[in-house]
């Protein structure tokens, strides 16, 4: 009996290997990802992925693209709840760690792979997207007057390292917190008190003071 092969593709073949791919990641990590068991666990011919993919980074970078767009979209439901624009940027962070709690898949890849050479215009448009969220909410921040008007990038930054920082360290198990509630209870206290030192920096007419206090110091 002739042993039967999968089908060249199906309904929605690209959203199938996108699902498979973070399947995949899931359970063997980036360092096992070949577009032959994408494939396999999308039920398809192992030549199926190449009607959408060039290669496993072009597969990878589709979904990294998915995970930015995804995290922008969990920072805006997040801050949506905020009344103003500095409670806003808060949840914003909230929404950031959430994401990468019920996502790990999709955080893994958007920052660990593909390699940096590797990443396509589709990816990289992704993540300006969700880089650019976060620094809308830090001008409207400056505009209500509730954050320094100056070097808005680098408070973006500041902001980012600091939630990108909690995430990383609680996806990889490293607080002392077994439920996702205390970790977010924990990103809530550690962004409100980011967000309060940032307020009392040097007064916004005094841009060169301000962007100074934001240099690291040996």
């Amino acid at each position: 009996m002739k042993k039967k092969v999968p089908p060249y593709h199906h309904g929605n073949l690209k959203k199938a290997l996108l699902e498979a791919s973070v399947d995949l990641i899931g359970t063997a990590g980036v360092s096992a990802f070949t577009l032959r068991e994408v494939a396999r666990r999308a039920g398809v011919s192992h030549n199926a992925p190449y009607r959408h993919f060039h290669d496993k980074d072009d597969l990878l970078n589709a979904v990294a693209a998915e995970g930015f767009d995804n995290l922008t979209q969990s920072m805006a439901r997040s801050a949506a709840s905020g009344r103003t624009a500095l409670e806003k940027l808060r949840l914003s962070g909230r929404g950031y760690v959430d994401f990468a709690l019920r996502f790990p898949q999709h955080f893994l890849v958007i920052f660990e792979s593909p390699r940096p050479e590797k990443v396509n215009p589709e990816s990289r448009m992704a993540g300006e997207r969700a880089f650019g969220a976060l620094t809308r909410c830090i001008e409207e921040c400056q505009k209500e007057g509730s954050l320094p008007g100056t070097d808005t990038i680098r408070l973006a930054l500041l902001a980012w390292s600091l939630v990108h920082g909690i995430a990383k360290l609680a996806s990889n198990g490293r607080f002392p917190f077994s439920r996702t509630k205390d970790v977010l209870a924990f990103t809530d206290m550690a962004t409100r008190t980011f967000l309060c030192g940032i307020a009392k920096m040097p007064d916004k007419t005094d841009p060169k003071l301000c962007a100074r206090s934001l240099v690291p110091t040996n």
